[in-house]
């Protein structure tokens, strides 16, 4: 993974490369947005030995509904924040937006937890794709990461 200016060098040394923005958090609330900054650690820590990048297209439909039906499916009726919340310290995440730079998946999902998390993590993923919201997933690809514990990199 390359942040910043540093994904710019990339310079053809990968065959496949998935492009998205950190954006404006679209549905969440200040109130939810000020938990998950209380609860939420940062990427790399030295014990978040695995990772799991998720890139995720919607459907069309998704996107042709008004924002704040979007925004009552995600959080009102899929529990969307709430249920990440529950999962916050221990799996830390970011969301990358591709949509907006016509990029093959409109999200890229990114986690990383210790070991001793990743059945936390799977519960959390399957909690996830149970919801309304992911009736309007129409592709996701599940890529799993390990680094070995003390290497960075």
């Amino acid at each position: 993974m390359f942040e910043g200016s540093a994904a710019s060098g990339l310079d053809g040394r990968s065959a496949d490369a998935l492009r998205g923005v950190t954006s404006n958090e679209r549905y969440v609330s200040r109130s939810e947005r000020d938990a998950l900054a209380a609860k939420q650690e940062p990427l790399g820590r030295e014990t978040s030995t695995q990772a799991a990048l998720i890139p995720i297209t919607k459907s069309e439909g998704w996107w042709e509904l008004p924002q704040d039906e979007r925004r009552r499916i995600f959080e009102e009726t899929s529990d969307h924040i709430a249920t990440g919340l529950e999962y916050l310290p221990a799996i830390a995440r970011r969301l990358h937006h591709g949509r907006d730079l016509r990029e093959a998946f409109d999200f890229l999902t990114w986690f990383e937890f210790a070991p001793e998390h990743a059945d936390a993590f799977e519960d959390l993923v399957d909690r996830l794709r149970q919801t309304e919201e992911w009736a309007y997933v129409e592709r996701e690809i599940d890529i799993r990461l390990f680094r070995e514990s003390g290497r960075r990199g």
